[in-house]
């Protein structure tokens, strides 16, 4: 009987499955539109993410909640048009509780959108105009939730620093109390000020500009010009809220050796304070003479059912009064697929802080640092459903011996 029961159950699920699956081809086919003998076609897809996390305050990177336990859903759509060979446009729109993890009310945003010009088939060159994603590194192209093997992005990505971009410090005990250095903070000081401090690199960091990119043989190259820095948060991204009066520019040069490794090396410069912070400069400055200035290098290396990908990135702030805050970021990340359905991912991320000259003139690390570790487990139920776990352990300031870990959990349906 057991027997008997235990089979008609998967016979159910079997069949459940495939007829949501079947529900899901169907509705990929309705939201798909050609025109003019198909040399016009535009698709809509989307994902929808059901995340819930339980973590310890203060709650790690940029998650916003005082809160021990979090449930953040997801909707992401997005919008292809391919106007014969040479014109393609793309948007993204998504409705969440903030563009990072967040106890907040629902809203709704435009996140990308964009038009690409493809002059020659080969490849050799596009330009491209709108609100995008950086073309440093090798994260943001496979940064989505059904691409990324981790529900969190790589530390470099999400890690409050002690800079604001708000406003600048009058002294260096300012920074060192935006930093948290000092080893008495409680965790709700620590998380009443989060929203304040910024990354060396926000996400996917969404800015408005112009790119141009292309491949040339076994090289491949990108530039941008964009509104605001790579540490810029979301609300900075728009051309609207930030003009283009202090642009950024970035840009990556790769190389493809052959079929396994791919390397690359980034540059960024730009101003990485807000406009609302003009009034707190020094006398005689304006807020677009303090830069981020991001070097930034890249691999990835695929074979058989292996992938790893890792960045580096040497960064530094120019902050009045103090000259220069440099810190240097990394993650190394592995993927193994076990099965074809089922994977295993592990990766290893730190963030250095260097010394500056406190005010009794004494050299101190301007940061906390950290190093974390990430192990994700995954199982895809079929091309349109996921599944993934993850455990995180932080450790901030070594000679404090601080700890949060993190479990969190996130389910994807892909149309």
């Amino acid at each position: 009987m057991k027997i008997a029961r235990t089979f008609l159950y998967l016979l159910l699920a079997a069949t459940v499955e495939a007829r949501a699956q079947s529900i899901i081809e169907q509705l990929d086919n309705a939201l798909t539109f050609s025109a003019f003998d198909g040399s016009c076609r535009v698709r809509l897809s989307g994902l929808v993410d059901l995340e819930a996390y339980h973590l310890e305050q203060p709650a790690p990177a940029l998650i916003d909640t005082d809160r021990h336990a979090l449930f953040n859903p997801r909707l992401s759509l997005f919008l292809d048009a391919q106007f014969g060979s040479h014109v393609y446009a793309f948007a993204q729109s998504r409705v969440d509780r903030g563009f990072d993890p967040s106890d907040s009310g629902g809203r709704m945003r435009l996140d990308e959108y964009a038009v690409r010009v493809t002059p020659w088939d080969d490849g050799r060159f596009n330009v491209q105009a709108g609100k995008f994603s950086t073309v440093v590194g090798n994260w943001a192209p496979r940064h989505d939730s059904w691409e990324n093997p981790f529900i969190n992005a790589p530390l470099p990505y999400e890690n409050p620093t002690g800079v604001w971009d708000s406003m600048v410090p009058e002294e260096t005990y300012d920074l060192l109390q935006w930093s948290h250095v000092n080893a008495t903070d409680k965790p709700q000081d620590v998380y009443a000020d989060k929203y304040l401090r910024n990354p060396i690199i926000w996400g996917p960091s969404y800015a408005t500009g112009m790119s141009v990119f292309g491949a040339l043989g076994k090289f491949d190259y990108a530039a941008e010009i964009k509104n605001s820095a790579l540490s810029s948060r979301p609300e900075a991204w728009n051309i609207t809220d930030v003009g283009f009066s202090h642009p950024t520019y970035s840009g990556r040069l790769g190389w493809r050796p052959d079929e396994m490794w791919k390397f690359g090396i980034s540059a960024s410069v730009g101003p990485y304070l807000m406009p609302s912070a003009a009034s707190t400069v020094p006398p005689g400055h304006g807020f677009g003479d303090y830069r981020e200035i991001l070097l930034g290098q890249d691999i990835r290396f695929a074979w058989h059912h292996f992938q790893l990908w890792a960045e580096f990135f040497e960064v530094r702030f120019d902050i009045p009064g103090i000259a220069h805050a440099d810190t240097f970021s990394y993650y190394i990340e592995g993927r193994y697929q076990i099965t074809p359905q089922f994977f295993a991912a592990l990766r290893w991320n730190q963030q250095l802080f260097g010394s500056i000259r406190n005010d009794d003139n004494e050299l101190q690390r301007w940061g906390r640092d950290a190093a974390r570790i990430d192990i994700a487990l995954g199982y895809r139920f079929t091309e349109y459903t996921q599944l993934k776990l993850q455990y995180s352990l932080l450790r901030e300031d070594p000679a404090q011996n601080r700890y949060n870990n993190l479990f969190a959990v996130q389910f994807t349906l892909r149309f």
